[in-house]
């Protein structure tokens, strides 16, 4: 890849020749703000937040689409890109709600801590506001339409990263909004229900319904673990308070999947603290189950399969092994039914 030098605040630095202002000047180790932008993801500079000054240019540019070019010098923090910047976060919490006290999202909003470094409370722009209701029709997400800066990093994520492209806007200026074709609901769309888009909102717009109420974001114990749902090995990151998994996110610079997951890795950990799961072993007799020793319990199994074994032979026993215990369990059931017992009928639920 052929590479450039370009200026950035004075500092001449050379970076490939597809980069973009924003990825020089992370190279440079300068910070520029953004809320629309994901490494990942096409750039849309939907926010603004990230505007620029470079010399030669008639107006201000979005540093995240913005590509270099041998020579320009650019500025990003002059007094004019500041008070663009400030303008930009004015207009955005002209409609925004300022519950901060209440809302989920706070310690990791992404507009609370630009609002926050720039010391704006509030905006001096006055005028309409939008008034949408709490949409908690979904079992997994719960949307705040008010909440939402149409950053369109939803969107996006959905399309290009998941392939579903279950949601887009709908309407025009002031009505505009994300939807799903014709206003339906989630589960009369395309949606997979994975969360990629509850995962990159950087604000209280969408957020799991499970953790809604349950502990602020510096409450939770972070934990990181491995998906136990299937064999692909998916890096989860469990939210943990008082002992209960309180909702699951990702680690985008860890894992295999990169930050991805789908709706079992995400949503599906209630059966965790189900009062429904199994303490201790169980065997039945006369119709009805009663509780054992683990002693007696294997014992009653090894008696089983040998007598199978002896009457049927050892094709007549298959051995199914599950993805919610770790490899070397399985590897050591799969050894136990081919060694043990004589038999090469081992299925996985995660085969196919």
């Amino acid at each position: 890849m052929n590479e450039i030098k370009l200026s950035i605040d004075n500092r001449e630095i050379t970076v490939p020749q597809n980069f973009t202002v924003l990825q020089a000047a992370e190279r440079a180790g300068v910070k520029i703000p953004t809320l629309c932008h994901l490494q990942e993801l096409t750039p849309c500079s939907g926010c603004r937040i990230c505007l620029v000054e470079v010399e030669g240019a008639r107006s201000l540019v979005t540093a995240c689409s913005y590509p270099v070019a041998a020579g320009i010098k650019v500025k990003t923090h002059t007094e004019r890109v500041l008070k663009a910047r400030r303008l930009v976060m004015e207009l955005i919490l002209s409609d925004h709600p300022l519950d901060c006290m209440t809302c989920e999202k706070t310690g990791s909003c992404k507009l609370q801590d630009l609002a926050y470094e720039m010391g704006l409370t509030g905006s001096r722009i006055k005028g309409e506001q939008h008034h949408y209701p709490l949409d908690l029709s979904n079992p997994f997400i719960v949307r705040d339409y008010n909440k939402c800066i149409l950053c369109e990093r939803c969107i996006r994520i959905c399309d290009e990263i998941q392939g579903s492209m279950a949601i887009d806007y709908a309407h025009r200026g002031f009505n505009t909004k994300v939807s799903v074709p014709y206003h339906r609901s989630l589960t009369e769309s395309d949606c997979v229900f994975c969360g990629q888009c509850v995962s990159v909102c950087p604000v209280g717009a969408l957020t799991e319904r499970s953790r809604m109420g349950k502990g602020r974001e510096w409450e939770f114990q972070k934990v990181k673990t491995i998906c136990s749902y299937c064999g692909v090995g998916c890096t989860l990151v469990l939210n943990m308070k008082d002992g209960e998994i309180v909702r699951v996110t990702s680690d985008r610079e860890a894992g295999i999947n990169h930050g991805n997951m789908c709706v079992k890795g995400r949503f599906g950990f209630d059966y965790v603290h189900s009062p429904d799961r199994l303490t201790e072993p169980l065997i039945k007799e006369n119709g009805n189950f009663r509780k054992a020793s683990w002693d007696e319990a294997l014992d009653r199994v090894a008696s089983g399969l040998k007598k199978v074994k002896e009457k049927h032979g050892p094709d007549a026993i298959g051995v199914l092994v599950s993805a919610k215990c770790t490899n070397e369990e399985n590897y050591l059931l799969q050894k136990m039914a081919r060694a043990a017992l004589g038999t090469n009928n081992v299925d996985h639920c995660a085969r196919l």
